[in-house]
């Protein structure tokens, strides 16, 4: 969330933060009120409780009438001091529940628009001519069933549509992919975690999933638990209610997880094969950082990512997501988006948010200095979706007989093998 200050000192600003997501700007005028509410109310219970002690003081050396009167006003006081307290909570849970569901401010430099009005930053790499090759391009599910890599019929027989199987070299590629992901980051100086994949409210709340992304997360209702559709969510929460020492920053973690995502908003899209599915692994980088160092740690995120891509020699192209396309909690967004030869256009692979104080306010994460104590900013960035990387892998690195050549920075993951051959049948 927000600072306060910020929103009092400059409301305008806010709301053009809200107004070029696309979201409420009465919102703004809503906390304000909220805002003052709680500010009036906290003052007048204090004051009260003030003239209850200061009565209260009085009455022991106080006599017939006089005692009489002070005892009457300190009944009318206690009515009065309980009423201010039960208003001063309300107008406080009314501030806080109205906080929560302010966006982050968008930063100057994105683009203001929806999905389609990104700007496109840098194309790295071309495409290939497969015309020119005389091949008729494959799309990676019929690749992986050549390969025996991808089963998605019984996917969808045991567990549904948009679930799949991975078996044979498709099993060894995700390792091959998760290894050396995790190879990259932890040379880059990330600590390797396993994370949980089951957190509580108070963690997915935190770090702004239950606002617009709620329709795609799943919940156990029993258990009051939820399934993470990413390690950003129990990174940011592993130091929640911390404060970090600002000598020990930036933190930088690589967490890999399961993810799940009911993909509710998507009905129709992208069916076919592994591409957009329920449950996929994936390689999340997160950062803890001093807030003036936010910017620069998004840039190097973002390099991080184009190394992992460029090393599995994808052609592909950076854009910078406009205001309506952001999420709640991010203040700016990058994404690595893959070259998809049969589909015949950009798909994202990767992602880095700056969040900036977002998430950090919301769970209590803090950062020391000397005997100062402010938030600190908390960045993400996909190193490696799983399934959506292979699919780049199996169509851009596809032969004319079915067989996928390997880039070879996972051969030494893969027993040194150069080529993945189709499987008998």
């Amino acid at each position: 969330m927000i600072d306060l200050r910020l929103l009092r000192e400059d409301p305008d600003r806010v709301r053009a933060s809200q107004r070029a997501r696309g979201e409420d700007v009465g919102l703004v005028d809503a906390l304000l009120t909220a805002d003052e509410r709680r500010r009036s109310s906290s003052v007048r219970f204090d004051e009260l409780r003030a003239e209850q002690k200061s009565l209260g003081k009085l009455i022991p050396q106080a006599t017939g009438d006089e005692k009489a009167e002070l005892l009457k006003r300190t009944g009318e006081l206690s009515a009065a001091v309980k009423a201010a307290d039960a208003e001063q909570d309300e107008a406080a849970e009314e501030t806080q529940r109205l906080l929560l569901q302010l966006g982050n401010l968008v930063h100057p430099d994105v683009p203001v628009g929806g999905e389609d009005d990104f700007r496109v930053l840098e194309t790295v790499g071309t495409p290939r001519d497969f015309a020119a090759e005389g091949i008729t391009p494959k799309d990676h599910l019929e690749l992986g069933e050549l390969l025996g890599a991808i089963d998605t019929e019984r996917g969808a027989k045991v567990s549904g549509s948009r679930f799949y199987y991975l078996t044979g070299v498709g099993a060894l590629l995700e390792f091959a992919l998760v290894n050396a992901a995790m190879a990259q980051a932890t040379t880059a100086g990330f600590t390797p975690v396993l994370t949980p994949a089951l957190v509580k409210p108070k963690a997915m709340e935190g770090t702004g999933f239950l606002g617009q992304a709620a329709d795609d997360v799943y919940h156990l209702d029993k258990d009051d638990l939820y399934l993470v559709g990413t390690s950003e969510v129990p990174l940011a929460a592993y130091h929640m209610d911390e404060i970090l020492d600002a000598g020990q920053l930036p933190r930088r973690y690589a967490g890999f997880s399961s993810c799940f995502r009911r993909e509710a908003g998507s009905y129709g899209k992208d069916t076919r094969g592994i591409f957009r599915v329920h449950q996929f692994d994936k390689v999340e980088m997160f950062v803890y950082t001093a807030p003036e160092e936010a910017e620069a740690e998004h840039q190097r995120l973002l390099e991080w990512e184009k190394q992992w891509l460029t090393s599995l020699e994808l052609p592909f192209r950076v854009i910078d997501l406009a205001s309506g396309d952001l999420g709640s909690s991010a203040t700016r967004k990058f994404d690595c988006e893959a070259w998809i030869p049969t589909q015949g256009k950009y798909r994202e692979l990767t992602s880095t948010s700056n969040t900036t104080e977002f998430q950090s306010r919301r769970l209590s994460i803090r950062m020391r200095e000397g005997k100062k104590v402010r938030p600190l900013a908390t960045l993400n960035g996909t190193l490696c979706a799983v399934t959506r990387t292979i699919v780049a892998i199996l169509e851009n690195h596809q032969q004319a007989d079915g067989s996928v050549r390997v880039p070879e920075v996972l051969r030494p993951f893969l027993g040194g093998r150069e080529v993945l051959e189709p499987v008998a049948r």
